[in-house]
């Protein structure tokens, strides 16, 4: 089964860290790509840009709303995703727990509705 891994985290967290620690985490995620590539559960994946890059679509009444920033106020903004094909959900959770970001933010395991 096809899963979806979102990664949430705090943005200022992010963008107050240090060169080093910045790449640090580039290496720590750059390691659990090859990784899980290797494992051959690693199916695709991207960091997304910062939500001042982001704009929410609403259509209501038939006419079409897009607004500047994430859908909700939140502690926390998606910065990334990755697809992953696993046997079952507990794999899948176990892939997750390795991803970096979940030291610090949280990874929503989503099981993919295959069409």
């Amino acid at each position: 089964m096809r899963y979806l891994l979102l990664i949430a985290g705090n943005e200022s967290q992010m963008k107050s860290a240090t060169p080093e620690q910045g790449e640090a985490m580039v290496n720590e995620y750059a390691e659990f790509g090859k990784t899980m590539a290797e494992r051959g559960v690693l199916q695709g994946g991207e960091r997304l840009r910062s939500v001042s890059d982001a704009t929410t679509v609403r259509v209501r009444n038939g006419e079409v709303l897009a607004t500047d920033g994430p859908f909700a106020e939140t502690k926390e903004q998606l910065g990334g995703y990755y697809v992953v094909e696993c046997k079952d959900l507990d794999e899948a959770i176990e892939v997750a727990s390795k991803i970096p970001g979940a030291r610090t933010g949280s990874i929503e395991v989503r099981p993919i509705w295959e069409l």
